[in-house]
């Protein structure tokens, strides 16, 4: 069985919460998944682990990790792929700072602590499970169509 964990940065905010909840429950309905479950970095609950080792003990022996993020950043290249047990695709070197990166073609945000905190604390999950951790959403035509939706609701609301 295949599960998905959709993953959110998490804000103090409940709004961001409430948009990757029901992102999932799309992601339910639409797709042909038992198990849709939600994590996020911080700030909100479950944490990627526990949302990771719910969709395990769903019976799940492969469990799709997706990023609910446009771009990659540090979190996607680096922190998600850590708190997965997977390597990450750019590492710091002892001195604290990014020094070892594998280019892959990506723009990467090399500010670790841009907003104030760090992830490296993280012990990786440990499932029975297969883990596939998916690209970020990133560009894509459905995302301009939405943009041109909320252009025509702003100057309806004129």
């Amino acid at each position: 069985m295949v599960a998905v964990v959709l993953v959110g940065h998490g804000s103090r905010l409940p709004y961001n919460r409430e948009v990757v909840e029901k992102i999932a429950e799309y992601v339910e309905e639409m797709g042909d998944f038992e198990t849709v479950e939600v994590g996020f970095m911080e700030f909100s609950k479950p944490s990627i682990p526990e949302a990771v080792r719910r969709a395990a003990e769903s019976g799940a022996d492969k469990i799709v990790v997706v990023p609910v993020f446009l771009a990659h950043g540090v979190h996607t290249k680096r922190d998600i792929p850590r708190m997965l047990g997977l390597e990450p695709d750019w590492e710091e070197d002892e001195g604290g700072d990014e020094g070892h990166h594998h280019d892959h073609g990506h723009d990467h945000d090399h500010d670790h602590d841009h907003h104030g905190h760090d992830h490296r604390d993280h012990e990786p999950v440990e499932v029975d499970a297969e883990i596939i951790y998916t690209e970020p959403i990133g560009a894509d035509r459905r995302i301009a169509e939405i943009i041109l939706d909320r252009i025509e609701e702003a100057l309806k609301e004129e």
